[in-house]
């Protein structure tokens, strides 16, 4: 008898480890999140309940992190492409011009430098246009962030001084990383290229 509830034990502990119990794997999760996010063309065309499910697997990806220290992990330097933001400027919801192509985001801790770049449609002409930004990392996960320089096209100019914010890294394996920013707005990257 010990012995067959000992196999029921095992057992269930498999089927647990499996997901039955505590849901999807973390593969499966990050498959799912991406999905979406595309469909919804990076929030551009999101129902609520679209923004709630991929903020319900975002917060559950938080708590699979595999690295404890996104900040101090080289991991988190490179090139990335949003793919989903509830962040209506980033989207360009109510602006003018359209953007084609990725939104790409570099970061490289090691010379605490951001920068973020897109391509935008001008009515139907495409100019490239970008910020800069110096980071300040507050602790393992969390960077205040100063933007410094605006580039549209040919023509850059400093940043004004209240253009600044923080991201907090809260989940970062070799090809997705998950933000958080100062307004509220949560960020999902790929690694690009």
């Amino acid at each position: 008898m010990k012995a067959f509830l000992l196999l029921l034990c095992l057992h269930s502990l498999c089927w647990i480890s499996n997901g039955l119990v505590f849901g999807p794997s973390k593969d499966k999760l990050k498959a799912e999140i991406l999905d979406l996010s595309r469909h919804v063309e990076r929030g551009l065309v999101s129902t609520e309940d679209q923004n709630k499910a991929i903020l319900n697997m975002f917060e559950k990806l938080e708590r699979m992190n595999p690295t404890k220290s996104p900040l101090k992990s080289n991991l988190v330097n490179g090139l990335w492409s949003l793919e989903y933001t509830t962040s209506a400027s980033i989207l360009g919801k109510g602006g003018v011009g359209k953007r084609v192509g990725p939104i790409l985001q570099k970061i490289d801790t090691n010379n605490l430098y951001a920068e973020n770049s897109e391509m935008v449609d001008y009515f139907g002409i495409k100019v490239p246009r970008k910020i800069t930004a110096e980071l300040d990392p507050q602790n393992n996960q969390l960077t205040k962030v100063q933007f410094k320089q605006l580039s549209l096209g040919p023509i850059a100019f400093d940043a004004p001084e209240a253009f600044k914010g923080y991201l907090n890294v809260t989940y970062l394996d070799k090809d997705l990383r998950l933000t958080r920013g100062d307004k509220g707005n949560i960020f999902i990257l790929t690694r690009y290229g």
